[in-house]
């Protein structure tokens, strides 16, 4: 079965320009229901408002709630825990990878990345569109 690009898509990043560049990507990509947070607590604040997320996208660094955090959050709710998770970082350090898989994170992004990247991303943990 093929994936729904009208899913709603949450993207969490601290940074407006990282931002935008994701949801162009996303638009590139023919995935246009795109809401955005610019840190793990208000990203949390939208994952619990409304539950037909398809997919969250966030970056790691931020704060006052990184994205490790975020993602251990909605791991550990009943209601959220089934979203697909892609953690985004510009650091590809060992650990990091190894504390975003035993949290749970469904993959991985190392920035900077391309449209191309980030689908065959989003394919390997939503399948194709």
């Amino acid at each position: 079965m093929a994936v729904d690009t009208n899913m709603r898509v949450l993207i969490v990043d601290d940074y407006n320009t990282m931002l935008r560049i994701m949801r162009n990507l996303l638009k590139q990509l023919n995935f246009n229901n795109v809401d955005e947070a610019t840190d793990g607590q208000s990203a949390l604040v939208k994952l619990k408002e409304e539950s037909d997320w398809g997919l969250i996208i966030s970056d790691w660094n931020m704060e006052p709630m990184t994205g490790i955090q975020l993602l251990r959050e909605v791991r550990g709710d009943a209601s959220l825990k089934h979203i697909p998770f892609i953690m985004v970082t510009a650091e590809s350090k060992s650990e990091n990878v190894i504390a975003a898989k035993e949290a749970g994170v469904s993959n991985y992004i190392v920035k900077p990345f391309n449209a191309e990247t980030l689908k065959l991303k989003m394919v390997s943990v939503l399948g194709e569109f």
